[in-house]
């Protein structure tokens, strides 16, 4: 088939069609980007920006081969896809073989079947979309997925399904295709910075809000005749490229809107190294035998490198230190050159074998067919003891904290209901905090049983009550505390109980303290933070049975944190006029912390770090609410009942 093509001026053929060292050399940065980043994030806060350089650099190569061969009239799509399989399927497969065999060692039945799920959507070209609808604050193990990186693979897959169809219609239609990729990538550029406020899961997830990335480097294959390819003007260019990914690696964090805006500075610089393969530092840097050694294992490592860094944390149960960390690198890099030695290039190169291609596919195939299998085996859950198991099964128990109403997501609604407070009771209580004062509501409910007051209940999920304080990952958690202090000076409550994380933000909440102090009558009474269990109490169980094949003690020490801020908290918001009590104190003593209440799984008392069940919410209320509401301290905390 033979279809004409028209770029303005056709690429030359030394712009891709030859093998480019420095391409290999950038491939290198953004894994290394990525892998410090994930290994040292408090180090290298913007290295997640060497996935923007991953989609610019397959824009440039895919976007190039196809109108080359489009314009020589020899493109194939079947032919296109098959070498898309040979070089993404044969590592990824191997990978996932390995979360499946690592998971089946060391999961909870609950998280192995979310991994299970997760894989059969990268095996489907879908994980980014699987992480798109599982995201959000109370899934607490999202960010130890093993499997969460692929979320970039899922939407260059996406890509390189469509891509080739819009090219070929283009060819058609006789378009000019620089106005094309222009076009597109505008409208998906614009989309992600209108969405990036409203709605940053699905602008960082979706393909259409990240496909102007890719299109940058599409646009650079198609205009490649126009850019002048002397030494100096390709120093120039390269110089202020690797200023750009530089500025962004050291300068961006987790805090920024991203991609939107900010997502252009290391979309330009990877477009700008990538337009002067003449430039003297792309030639002896990135050209150099290490830049091109680590550019050719660049995808296995990056497949490598995070589902390592889980497994490791989840088989040691806490956190790894910086050597370990530095020792899994190692390892990931290790594991990389050898699948690109042992299964990429013998797959990947060599003769273009239909063989190659079936077994491939039906390898992926299996792999998606076996994530089902535990997904609907409820992660093969036989392998644990019945109480264990059923302990595993324990998720967030969030039905009687008013979800989506009283208890915002602020990554997908910013208002609250009209029927969060209850105007016509007193005294009222007005609970104030983040989605662990929402777990107080089951607690608040039962209390109401037999005692006269109303709730007005104004919680948002990780936005703890800290006036003007700027929280990571939070959007609108600000404006919402501005919004949730109206309401308190609007409604006038007998009593404000503030509950929530507040170690990074102790002063912000002695501001909130002075404010209602000013703006109000109430008293305001400080719900000090419950023990935080540090990989969630669940994972404590499985540890704990893992150790000593025995159901874990109703009280420990391990692995839970001590009340090291109780102390700081009750000093400077009692020097604002708060009243202090010690959650901590009511689940803790010198025998250690509350797991339990009996041997049935309802009887945990928390289920994941920091949120409460119902029965633990119930047992922190009963032995704090005559307090908060009488401003007596009860008889004797240790006297509670459950």
């Amino acid at each position: 088939m033979s279809i004409a093509v028209s770029t303005d001026r056709p690429m030359p053929p030394s712009s891709s069609d030859r093998y480019r060292a420095d391409i290999d050399g950038l491939r290198a940065v953004a894994v290394w980007l990525v892998v410090l980043y994930h290994a040292f994030p408090e180090q290298l806060p913007g290295g997640f920006i060497g996935v923007d350089i991953f989609f610019v650099i397959s824009g440039f190569l895919i976007t190039g081969i196809i109108v080359r061969e489009l314009e020589a009239g020899r493109f194939s799509l079947v032919t296109f896809y098959a070498r898309r399989i040979r070089r993404i399927f044969p590592a990824l497969i191997v990978v996932l073989c390995a979360a499946l065999a690592l998971g089946w060692l060391w999961m909870l039945p609950q998280a192995y079947a979310r991994l299970s799920r997760d894989l059969a959507a990268s095996a489907a070209f879908a994980a980014n979309i699987a992480f798109l609808l599982q995201s959000g604050y109370f899934d607490v193990e999202a960010a130890r997925n093993p499997l969460l990186h692929l979320w970039s693979l899922g939407v260059e897959e996406q890509f390189y399904l469509a891509w080739p169809l819009i090219l070929m219609l283009a060819a058609r239609l006789r378009l000019t295709l620089i106005w094309v990729i222009g076009t597109i990538g505008l409208a998906s550029f614009i989309l992600n910075v209108a969405l990036i406020g409203t709605d940053p899961v699905a602008t960082f997830y979706l393909p259409f809000t990240r496909g102007w990335e890719l299109l940058a480097g599409g646009a650079l294959a198609c205009a490649w005749g126009r850019i002048s390819q002397t030494e100096s003007a390709s120093n120039w260019r390269a110089g202020v490229g690797m200023v750009l990914i530089a500025l962004s690696a050291g300068t961006l964090d987790p805090h920024r809107a991203f991609p939107g805006w900010w997502a252009g500075l290391p979309v330009a610089g990877a477009a700008l190294v990538l337009s002067a393969p003449a430039a003297w530092g792309c030639r002896h840097l990135l050209a150099s035998r290490t830049g091109v050694w680590f550019g050719r294992i660049s995808y296995p490592f990056y497949l490598w490198h995070w589902p390592l860094l889980v497994f490791l944390a989840l088989i040691k149960f806490k956190d790894l230190t910086a050597i370990e960390r530095g020792l899994v690198i190692g390892l990931a890099v290790a594991l990389a050159w050898a699948t690109w030695w042992l299964i990429e290039i013998p797959l990947r190169f060599g003769r273009p074998l239909r063989s190659k291609v079936v077994a491939l596919a039906a390898g992926m195939a299996l792999a998606a067919v076996a994530g089902i299998i535990v997904v609907r085996n409820d992660g093969f859950d036989f392998r644990l003891p019945v109480e264990i198991r059923a302990m595993a099964r324990v998720g967030t128990q969030a039905d009687k904290w008013r979800v989506h109403r009283c208890m915002l997501d602020l990554s997908r609604e910013t208002d609250f209901a009209d029927d969060c407070a209850e105007r016509n009771r007193r005294p009222l209580l007005f609970l104030w905090g983040d989605s662990t004062a929402g777990s107080l509501m089951p607690g608040l409910l039962e209390a109401q049983e037999t005692r006269n007051f109303g709730i007005a209940q104004f919680t948002a999920s990780a936005c703890a009550a800290a006036l003007h304080a700027e929280l990571p990952n939070v959007p609108h958690c600000r404006e919402t505390n501005d919004k949730v202090l109206a309401l308190a000076n609007k409604l006038q409550p007998d009593i404000v109980l503030l509950h929530g994380a507040a170690e990074h933000n102790i002063d912000n909440m002695a501001e909130t303290v002075a404010a209602l102090k000013r703006e109000t009558k109430a008293r305001v009474v400080m719900l000090g933070p419950e023990p935080i269990w540090k990989r969630g109490l669940p994972n404590e169980v499985l540890r704990y049975y893992m150790l000593h094949r025995a159901l874990i003690p109703p009280r420990t020490n391990d692995e839970v944190s001590s009340d090291w801020y109780d102390a700081e908290l009750r000093g400077k918001l009692g020097a604002q006029g708060a009243e202090y009590i010690s959650a901590w104190q009511v689940f803790c003593n010198a025998e250690g912390c509350l797991t339990r209440f009996g041997d049935r799984a309802s009887d945990i008392t928390a289920s994941d770090m920091i949120h409460l069940t119902e029965k633990g919410s119930t047992f922190l209320v009963r032995a704090v609410i005559d307090r908060v509401l009488d401003g007596k301290a009860a008889a004797s905390q240790a006297t509670v009942t459950h």
